[in-house]
């Protein structure tokens, strides 16, 4: 008999948690979220997930800023400044030199997408051991 209870209690012990998750889910599933249109929203527990994941995603880590920042750069002026402004916050933002090889290569990628294999070689100087000539070379063999 005690077996039998004990394997019950164990079996409670796993499911309840699982349960009362689900349910605190389905109840909140019909309340209306805020938003900008007039239609309410319907949240699922996989929209749950997402939020969160979204949440995190929204706290960015310095070298992720820089190189969007730089990205932009170079589609709105062009590669040589986008490598200049990376040369120097490097030099500013000593911190940031371990992620350099990584953002020039990103920005070699991005600048074969814009301007061309060819071109995007013309704008290649020694910033971060040639890693802006390296994500050229990828991209270009990729294409």
């Amino acid at each position: 008999m005690t077996h039998t209870a004990r394997r019950i209690g164990r079996t409670l012990a796993f499911v309840l948690p699982v349960v009362l998750v689900l349910s605190g889910t389905l109840a909140v599933a019909n309340v209306p979220w805020a938003s900008s249109n007039s239609e309410s929203r319907v949240l699922t527990a996989s929209d749950t997930a997402s939020d969160t994941a979204s949440v995190r995603a929204k706290s960015r880590t310095p070298q992720d800023i820089l190189r969007d920042k730089l990205l932009v750069e170079l589609q709105e002026k062009d590669p040589g400044i986008a490598l200049t402004h990376l040369q120097r916050e490097i030099e500013a933002r000593p911190s940031l030199a371990k992620h350099c090889m990584s953002i020039a290569r990103s920005l070699g990628r991005a600048a074969v997408a814009h301007y061309g294999p060819t071109r995007a070689q013309s704008f290649s100087r020694p910033v971060c051991d040639t890693s802006f000539a390296y994500g050229v070379s990828q991209q270009s063999a990729g294409s």
